[in-house]
């Protein structure tokens, strides 16, 4: 089938049905979607498949999983990544994996540092001691669901909450102080990143530092902010205008869903 593919990119405390919806109604624009789990993620539920296995991904391992996935699927695919997903989205458009990328509250990249607050909710605790990080309920509302009302974020959490690997988090402070985020100059595809105005795991501000460190690089890069969005952006009741404007927006950039034009 000559469709083009976009491969979702879940990122920390969020499994791979969050993007179940999106998956779908990009479906239903034409697109071929892929949604693929972490190493060791298994299926839903509070418990990893393998917790080992998932204990020890990395942030380059887990770059390394999605370029083998993209590059596996005989077209070059649009990279749609939220959170850590979303600097993985960079990562990969960067070396020209993927004729496109979106990154929803992303996670930071190209020396943009996020504030102390929101850098101590990123920072895994010393105890419990383990290879894996859990969120509570109350902390899931408090870091990623801050904008919805209880009930919601409660199911959010029962269906959609695993643990973030400790080594990734650690991983992610280093990936904040790396070399400029522009080192492919036009020859990547466009991007597009999204902020949600009241974020508190990566403020808008960030992101919008994010945005103007590719000031100088040629390629396209353009940011949307949602206003009264928490991370949960794009799980929430909310992320249908989300979904649609990310559709738009590859509409507008020429990538349909069948190569060659039209959906």
């Amino acid at each position: 089938m000559n469709r083009t593919p976009v491969v979702f990119i879940h990122g920390a405390w969020l499994r791979a049905s969050s993007w179940d919806p999106w998956a779908e109604r990009f479906a239903r624009r034409g697109f071929r979607t892929v949604v693929p789990r972490w190493p060791g993620e298994g299926a839903p539920g509070f418990r990893p498949g393998a917790p080992e296995v998932l204990g020890r991904v990395g942030l380059d391992g887990l770059t390394d999983h999605y370029a083998a996935v993209a590059r596996s699927l005989g077209a070059s695919p649009v990279l749609v990544g939220h959170s850590v997903g979303g600097l993985v989205a960079q990562r990969l458009v960067r070396i020209r994996v993927g004729r496109a990328a979106v990154a929803i509250a992303p996670a930071p990249v190209g020396g943009a540092v996020l504030p102390a607050g929101a850098a101590r909710l990123w920072t895994p605790p010393v105890r419990p001691a383990g290879d894996l990080v859990s969120l509570t309920a109350g902390r899931f509302r408090q870091v990623l669901a801050n904008t919805v009302d209880t009930a919601e974020a409660g199911s959010l959490f029962v269906h959609h909450a695993m643990p973030a690997p400790r080594r990734l988090l650690a991983d992610l402070a280093a990936a904040a102080h790396q070399a400029p985020a522009c080192t492919a100059g036009a020859a990547r595809g466009p991007l597009l990143l999204v902020s949600g105005q009241e974020d508190r795991l990566v403020p808008d501000s960030v992101t919008r530092e994010v945005y103007k460190r590719y000031g100088d690089c040629p390629a396209v890069t353009e940011l949307k902010q949602f206003a009264d969005r928490g991370h949960s952006l794009v799980v929430d009741s909310g992320w249908r205008s989300v979904a649609d404007h990310v559709l738009a927006w590859l509409d507008e950039h020429g990538i349909h869903a069948r190569p060659g034009g039209g959906r």
